[in-house]
């Protein structure tokens, strides 16, 4: 008998960063805590809009030489 086996998928070597889920407006205590929720979550978007940049500038066709 002869088995056939199906390719298994290939994950996207370098797939898209996905931004931070945001905390729920409840989930802050309210008490000024360093660094509050808002405040990491805020750090995080801000790697996410830097590693998408890059992720971007990877995904852009090669621009020939203009010489």
């Amino acid at each position: 008998m002869i088995t056939l086996s199906t390719p298994a998928s290939n994950p996207d070597p370098d797939p898209k960063p996905q931004p931070p889920e945001a905390p729920d407006l409840d989930a802050c205590c309210g008490n000024g805590c360093d660094p509050c929720i808002f405040d990491l979550h805020d750090l995080a978007m801000d790697e996410y809009r830097q590693a998408l940049r890059a992720w971007q500038a990877r995904q852009a066709p090669a621009q020939p030489d203009a010489g």
